[in-house]
């Protein structure tokens, strides 16, 4: 509830447009307009905010109008903020982005506008973006409900639609799962993981609580967080994960190539916080896999694009066909399913002949070695046992022949130009790739379990051990009734033998 003399200050519209000067320091940024919101954050700190980033090029409106591009916000409450906004008569307020302050320290701290994030305009905008694009989501009780068709509880009898209608709560889940991954409560982070997923297969918008009653693998903890957020546009509990120097810190750490939970958490612990603490600490003995995570850290942590993609593969193409002409060679992961951009490249060869595959993979590694692009390898020979039963644990990694590698991409290797940071004048950068071997007859089913998503493949898994009683991984198929492998060419052949509809790559983002 806002006290009646701020409230009416926060009523009252703007003064009429004002060109606002730009007093100290060059413009750099002509179509970003700032306009910094002085209930809360006061006018002294508003004032220094303002002088800030003027210096840093930056144009800041003294009076809020259609100019603005960008609405900053410091510790108001959504819903009071938006009826101000809404109050003031702009034209363009649907156009506006309306963040809180952290996009402006993000931005201060870089020196220019960062991309905005879900993390900079949950706090102020989803609840103006709910009400505006679903006018009636907040239907008083007995209302008609919104038609929910079947939904299966796997993600392997769901297609995911090419929009994620439901952004706004799978980015929560998402967060949730993590910090439970982070906490290893497995099954809490799954149970998320898994509402996620039936989420982001709807092909409508969750408007109302009342619409998910008789959807699949939605608990109490998630409908507790859906509703908070149709009712405050935030989930409470999201942020003060977001917040938490912990949960920071390991999303920091794991970030790096090479470092999982269990090293992340361990450094935790010994009071280290940053890359520079790590570096720094002598008793600390990177692995080498680590040590290259570290030293290419700003190439292989930036996303790679379709384009890029597309220029690896070229590029492993031909070291394979050079070697063995008539190799079978495959994109997966990601990009196999249509996304535009990814943290690295994966990518399955293999050999006509049974047993040459192996020996592909390593005077493919020699050959980029030679070409002077192979900056980094850890290669794993082949441990498959094809008499050995497919394992039931999902996390399990496969036996197949592989190699983990950071590839040196050229600019003019490229069509159009390289995932850059700015400042960055250089002709080339390092990118993340993966070569796994599988042979021949197991091929179909490492292309299957390679191609994801996780989510896809954990519940095509337990598909196949709960409804069928068979055993699926990347290796094999087993029917535990007829006691017997079951041969698979294609993945056509693996849906087939399950009783499941084929579903497409692109159709598998759960």
């Amino acid at each position: 509830m806002l006290h009646a003399p701020v409230a009416s200050r926060m009523r009252k519209r703007p003064r009429p447009l004002e060109p606002s000067a730009q007093r100290k320091g060059e413009v750099k940024f002509q179509d970003v307009r700032l306009y910094l919101v002085e209930r809360k954050m006061g006018c002294s700190r508003r004032s220094f905010l303002s002088q800030l980033a003027r210096s840093k090029g930056f144009i800041v409106e003294d009076v809020l109008s259609d100019k603005v591009t960008h609405v900053v916000s410091e510790d108001n409450d959504a819903a009071g903020l938006w009826a101000w906004l809404e109050g003031c008569g702009l034209k363009d307020l649907p156009k506006m982005q309306v963040l809180d302050i952290g996009w402006f320290t993000d931005s201060m701290r870089e020196g220019k506008p960062v991309a905005v994030e879900t993390k900079h305009c949950i706090q102020v905008c989803m609840f103006h973006v709910i009400r505006q694009k679903y006018p009636y989501s907040h239907r008083a009780k007995g209302s008609t409900p919104t038609p929910v068709a079947t939904v299966s509880q796997y993600a392997c009898k769901r297609r995911t639609t090419t929009q994620n209608n439901n952004k706004i709560f799978t980015d929560a889940f998402e967060v949730l799962a993590e910090s439970y991954e982070f906490n290893e409560i497995e099954g809490r982070c799954l149970a998320f993981r898994r509402a996620a997923s039936v989420l982001k297969s709807l092909p409508w918008a969750v408007q109302r609580l009342e619409a998910t009653q008789d959807l699949p693998c939605l608990g109490g903890h998630t409908k507790a967080v859906i509703q908070e957020i149709l009712q405050y546009g935030r989930s409470f509990e999201v942020e003060k994960i977001l917040s938490n120097e912990r949960y920071q810190t390991l999303k920091l750490f794991t970030s790096v190539f090479g470092v999982g939970v269990k090293t992340a958490e361990k450094w935790y612990r010994r009071g280290l916080r940053s890359f520079r603490d790590i570096l720094a600490e002598p008793s600390i003995h990177l692995t080498r896999m680590q040590q290259f995570g570290f030293l290419h850290y700003g190439d292989i942590s930036r996303a790679v694009s379709e384009a890029e993609a597309r220029a690896l593969g070229n590029i492993i193409d031909e070291a394979v066909r050079a070697i063995t002409p008539d190799a079978v060679l495959a994109l997966t992961g990601g990009f196999r399913r249509g996304k535009e951009f990814g943290h690295d490249v994966d990518y399955l060869l293999t050999t006509p002949e049974l047993g040459k595959e192996e020996a592909l993979l390593l005077s493919v590694i020699d050959r980029l070695k030679h070409q002077s692009i192979l900056l980094y390898c850890d290669y794993q020979a082949s441990t498959l046992d094809m008499d050995q039963l497919p394992c039931r644990r999902f996390e399990a990694m496969d036996h197949f022949a592989k190699c983990f590698l950071i590839l040196r991409l050229e600019a003019g290797q490229v069509e159009g130009d390289l995932q850059r940071v700015e400042g960055d004048s250089r002709s080339w950068r390092a990118v993340r790739v993966d070569l796994v071997s599988p042979p021949i007859d197991h091929y179909a089913f490492a292309l299957l379990g390679w191609s994801g998503s996780r989510q896809f493949e954990r519940d095509l898994r337990r598909f196949a051990r709960l409804e069928r009683k068979m055993l699926l991984d990347n290796h094999a198929l087993y029917d535990l009734t007829k006691k017997e492998f079951l041969e698979a060419k294609t993945e056509k052949d693996i849906f087939a033998h399950l009783g499941l509809e084929y579903i497409e790559p692109w159709q598998r983002n759960a």
